[in-house]
């Protein structure tokens, strides 16, 4: 009987080590998990209990009441009117950085304390379908005359006004604006904020929440409100000042955000104090742009979020994951599926470094590899060099080959269709081997960059498709490989819980419908700040936002991408030159040097071949060589040749034996009036010089129409000139095209300022075609000038009129001439008095716009402007 009741005895003190050994492991797995090995590595925890008093109590008599409807818009553009303070003034660029963030368009004009407003109607059209002020007392203060009158275009169209209030002095002011009636605290320091549970104005934040804690400045501007025309946004407490005054210690609580419902005046608005500098602030900022709009301006709740780790079995020793990281890895990965539905780390190997570490690291590899179902896996190179630095396809071929043989070893899925190149390398700027092996070894579909266009600013990001591979843009997260330790974070820990709590990584997730974040296997090891950054942030966004999180597979995310942004899926190629970083990942082999100093844009018909032949006759100008479907012609910036990318134009243009004196150019006549060209000129080479040819336009249509019946064009000779230039909108598809490139190239005017809109008028240059055809070779003495191209070549000596031809033609020894092919200068029928007429009459706006434009650039006006423009008169 003893011998039982010890064995019961031992039996429950078993029980209970064995229990009391459990709970100890879960509080120190929890521990380490989350934090690493620092304590102090804990995110303060996001607050849920409201710590302002009772708003029962409040000053206010109108928390809920009529919570008021953004007005119903009527025929208005969905365009913001923003009036900053300066081109530098911070809050400017705040705001202004914030709706590039979003996507919305805007327009910022520099508030005036006179003069006129910018025009805010278009053909009975509201232009802006909001309007926000920088500094709202510009607007209080505006005069009488251009108040009322952007008043009554609020009311007119149902636009509403985002406005900031803050004070300009140190000591502590209190006011009333005039026509409103709140009062204004401005230069107090706050603490704590708490969000109206009642407001209708939020979207995106969530209302029940609380802030607690001093908050950062002493030049805070709070409002005091005491009728229903407002409803405070915002709460905030203010630090009681010395010999403030005294209503102010009468109250305790305050507001930094309010509503007016519009109810005195009918023009709703929003009133910030202070700035955006406050995360929430900036939150809400976002929140009154969806709700002023009738969400017509907005960003949809939804967040797609792909976290890469980098670097998977690269990395010295000491810095990688072991298998209790590992193991934390895969149990926060379950963790963070309760807060981002699907969520699923994404891992991207080098299989030459597995097995590099020490004894302990290797078991974490071993770990992974045990794992890998759990995952998504994504190539890098096998010894992870920047794929660039490979000049040839097939070496890059033999690299791929050895990583897929190891992911097949060791049973990591091979079909993702993503990829991610060694520091973006070969990526953007393209390296063309790189897509195409990628394609052939591994089906890639999907890579990502953070260099397009530009590393920063990041809002900039996009991005586009190339040889059917979408490039997604990248986002950093502040986490990079060497930043391993909590406490040794650049700027100290306290600057990595900012970005997770409202700082630039919580708002690059707000701002951003679709966030691939970059990480690395450092960050996942030792401090596992990887872990802790994505807890913390997936917190915070669901403590203070209403945002779905969500993790898509890198192909299908990339369809979601295009989806939302189809207008990206075409690229826009810059000078790789014009970017260091752009430079240290672009093959050492090319060179920028074969990119072109000047264009010959057109129009068509105009004398483009023979502004050409004289082109290539001065020494020192060397165009580029003949494309075999388009001669001498490129053809480049407004067609399909476009995507063949930089390093197909450029193998067109030779190395220039003299930088400084070699003129490389090309000459596309169709770029003129092409949408495209003008922007993608601007990225390539916007130091280049333009030059365009104009001839009367009625003359260019029909030497148009000649030239399609020439090369027996069915629809030329199907129909008369005139038939076509007056074919109606129900004509047959066929019969508008010609039409169309009949006459629309003929808009002079409307097609300089898209040009203008991309190049400064010093880098236009027009020529007067009936002048080229009559005197070529004072045309050529101006190109000169206007290019700056040495040596001075005298044209007169090198151009003899050949009454054959009828025009000018280089002359050669003995001579002899060498004039246009057969093809330019023919003989047809002159145009009819009716087509003339008719033709007269369509181009007669166009032709005085242009006489316009051509004033305002200083440039002469061609003879054959001046006389048709006698016949406005």
């Amino acid at each position: 009987m003893n011998y039982i009741m010890k064995i019961r005895r031992h039996f429950q003190r078993t029980v209970l080590l064995l229990s009391t050994f459990c709970m100890v492991s879960i509080v120190i797995s929890a521990y380490y998990l989350y934090s690493g090995y620092k304590q102090d590595n804990d995110l303060s925890e996001v607050s849920v209990e409201v710590d302002c008093q009772d708003f029962d109590s409040l000053p206010y008599k109108l928390l809920g009441g009529q919570t008021g409807r953004p007005s119903v818009f009527l025929r208005t553009d969905p365009f913001i009117l923003v009036f900053i303070e300066s081109q530098y003034s911070q809050l400017g660029q705040d705001i202004i950085s914030v709706l590039e963030s979003s996507r919305f368009k805007f327009n910022a004009e520099i508030a005036q304390g006179k003069g006129d407003l910018p025009h805010l109607t278009e053909n009975h059209i509201g232009k802006y379908a909001l309007i926000i002020y920088e500094n709202f007392m510009k607007y209080v203060n505006m005069d009488m005359w251009n108040k009322d009158l952007l008043d009554k275009y609020c009311l007119q169209y149902g636009v509403s006004i985002i406005g900031f209030l803050k004070g300009n002095e140190n000591s502590i002011q209190s006011f009333h604006p005039k026509g409103f009636s709140f009062r204004v605290n401005s230069n107090m320091a706050v603490k704590n904020c708490c969000i109206n549970r009642h407001t209708s104005l939020l979207h995106i934040t969530k209302s029940s929440n609380t802030g607690k804690g001093q908050l950062f400045g002493n030049e805070w501007t709070v409002f005091e409100v005491n009728n229903s025309f407002y409803q405070p946004v915002v709460f905030t407490k203010v630090k009681m000042p010395v010999g403030g005054p005294a209503q102010l210690s009468k109250l305790s609580m305050f507001a930094t955000v309010i509503y007016d419902l519009g109810l005195h005046d009918g023009i709703q608005r929003v009133f910030f104090g202070n700035n955006l500098n406050f995360w929430l602030h900036k939150l809400i900022f976002v929140d009154a742009i969806s709700f002023l709009t009738n969400k017509r301006l907005t960003l949809s709740l939804k967040r797609y979020i792909l976290v890469d780790i980098d670097d998977i079995f690269v990395g010295k020793e000491g810095t990688r994951m072991k298998a209790n990281d590992v193991k934390a890895l895969l149990e926060t990965q379950m963790l963070l599926r309760s807060k981002v539905t699907n969520f699923t780390f994404n891992l991207g190997f080098s299989g030459k470094f597995y097995h590099t570490g020490t004894e302990k690291e290797d078991k974490g590899d071993d770990l992974l590899l045990g794992s890998v179902d759990e995952f998504w896996w994504f190539p890098h190179m096998w010894s992870h060099m920047q794929p660039h630095l490979f000049h040839n396809e097939s070496s890059l071929v033999e690299q791929m080959m050895l990583n897929k043989k190891f992911a097949l070893e060791h049973g990591i899925p091979t079909d993702m269709g993503y990829a991610v190149a060694p520091h973006h390398s070969g990526v953007y700027p393209v390296h063309v081997q790189l897509y195409e092996a990628w394609k052939k070894i591994w089906g890639i579909k999907v890579t990502s960059t953070e260099e397009y266009p530009h590393l920063k600013p990041a809002r900039y990001r996009q991005g586009f498709i190339h040889k059917n591979i979408m490039v997604l843009p990248r986002q950093t997260c502040g986490l990079f490989t060497h930043t391993i330790f909590y406490k040794e974070y650049p700027g100290g820990p306290s600057e990595l819980d900012r970005s997770i709590q409202g700082g630039e990584l919580f708002f690059t997730l707000v701002l951003n419908p679709i966030s691939i974040f970059m990480t690395h296997l450092s960050n996942y090891g030792n401090d596992r700040l990887g872990l802790y950054t994505f807890v913390n942030l997936a917190k915070f966004v669901e403590s203070w936002t209403n945002l779905q999180l969500l993790t898509l597979p890198p192909v299908q995310l990339a369809q979601k991408y295009f989806q939302l942004f189809p207008e990206q899926r075409d690229p826009i190629w810059q000078n790789p030159c014009d970017d260091k970083r752009h430079r240290d990942i672009w093959s050492k082999e090319k060179t920028c040097d074969r990119l072109p100093k000047f264009l010959v844009i057109g129009p068509q018909k105009t004398g483009t071949t023979a502004l050409y032949l004289f082109l290539v006759m001065h020494p020192s100008i060397i165009s580029n060589s003949p494309n075999p479907k388009t001669f001498e012609e490129m053809q480049f910036f407004n067609g399909n040749n476009y995507h063949r990318g930089v390093d197909w134009y450029m193998d067109f243009f030779p190395v220039p034996s003299n930088l400084s004196t070699d003129f490389l150019f090309e000459k596309s006549a169709n770029y003129f009036h092409s949408e495209e060209a003008p922007e993608r000129v601007a990225a390539l080479v916007p130091k280049a010089k333009i030059i365009t040819i104009l001839i009367d336009p009625s003359d260019r249509a029909y030497s148009w129409y000649q030239h399609q019946r020439a090369h027996q064009d069915s629809t030329a000779l199907k129909f008369s000139f005139y038939e076509v230039i007056t074919a109606g909108p129900h004509a047959p598809a066929h019969l508008k095209l010609l039409q169309r490139k009949c006459l629309v190239p003929g808009w002079y005017a409307n097609h300089i300022e898209k040009w203008l809109e991309y190049f400064p008028p010093s880098q236009l240059h027009i020529i007067d075609g009936q002048q080229l055809r009559s005197d070529p070779a004072n045309v050529m003495e101006e190109v000169q000038k206007f290019l700056g191209v040495s040596p001075y070549y005298n044209y007169s000596d090198a151009l003899a009129f050949d009454s054959q031809k009828g025009f000018w033609c280089q002359l050669l020894e003995e001579g002899k001439t060498k004039c246009l092919g057969k093809s330019k200068g023919r003989k047809y029928p002159p145009m009819d008095s009716e087509c003339r007429a008719f033709l007269s009459s369509y181009y007669q706006d166009h032709n005085v716009e242009l006489s316009k434009l051509l004033h305002r650039l200083g440039q002469p006006l061609p003879s054959w402007l001046r006389k048709e423009l006698q016949k406005v008169r």
